[in-house]
């Protein structure tokens, strides 16, 4: 069974979802990458043990250089060749913090459980994106303008492949999450789900999972994918998500 699921994640996550309006995706050999966001953006195949590694590397540099751009490069732990977090590390490329990827079939999750006490889950679009971005920078205690800016970019250039959820108390937002929906049409991406800490624990995760699920199986969508920290791994798993890999960004950052 994770053998299926990695094959499917190999098959149709290695390229990049619709960027945001004014960036584009363009090809560098077996490379995809992302210009014109906030930072640049590559993915690869599984396997880029036929080509020249550390040319490929060596030429995002000085292409991201150029613009004076930071840029990330996604690795999974599955992939080939096995030392090319080496290379990338050689090369200058920082590990941010490991995640894993764990993938659910859409028919296979429980129904939506009820909201918490107080809390009203709400379907939001781009009016709700400031409250967003204040309740993401009280949890991680920094300016996490940078989302407002991604979901921002999101809704203006694909309205209809992003689908973002606030859980409200109080007229307050003290939760939030979006789901990715990929033009594949076989994977939908969870991301966001922090909560405000006087709000965990009350099932307000699992909630907002199973409305981002109702839309993905509205659209016809067969699997739920994400990048799961230690802390939501444990939910998603018992919500019967399933471990397939890992994933480490790895960035590169112009000097200053």
């Amino acid at each position: 069974m994770t053998e299926d699921l990695l094959a499917a994640y190999d098959e149709h996550l290695r390229g990049v979802g619709v960027p945001a309006q004014g960036a584009w995706i363009e090809r560098d050999g077996p490379l995809l990458r992302v210009v014109g966001e906030q930072r640049g953006f590559v993915t690869g195949p599984r396997d880029l043990s036929g080509h020249d590694v550390d040319a490929l590397i060596a030429a995002q540099v000085a292409f991201f250089g150029a613009r004076g751009e930071a840029v990330e490069w996604k690795t999974r732990g599955h992939d080939l060749p096995g030392d090319l977090p080496d290379r990338l590390r050689a090369a200058g490329f920082v590990a941010e913090p490991t995640e894993t990827v764990v993938i659910g079939r859409v028919t296979d999750l429980p129904a939506a459980p009820p909201a918490s006490d107080g809390v009203v889950i709400r379907r939001a679009g781009g009016e709700a994106i400031p409250a967003i971005v204040a309740m993401e920078s009280q949890v991680w205690g920094r300016d996490c303008g940078f989302i407002g800016e991604h979901l921002a970019g999101r809704l203006a250039a694909a309205p209809d492949r992003l689908a973002i959820f606030t859980a409200e108390a109080g007229g307050q937002v003290v939760a939030a999450a979006w789901v990715a929906l990929r033009e594949d049409g076989v994977f939908a991406s969870l991301w966001g789900g922090s909560t405000l800490e006087a709000w965990r624990g009350r099932g307000i995760y699992r909630t907002l999972v199973a409305a981002r699920a109702r839309v993905a199986a509205e659209r016809g969508y067969r699997y739920l994918q994400v990048d799961a920290s230690d802390d939501s791994r444990p939910i998603l798993e018992r919500l019967g998500f399933s471990p397939v890999t890992t994933t480490t960004p790895y960035v590169w950052s112009p000097p200053a």
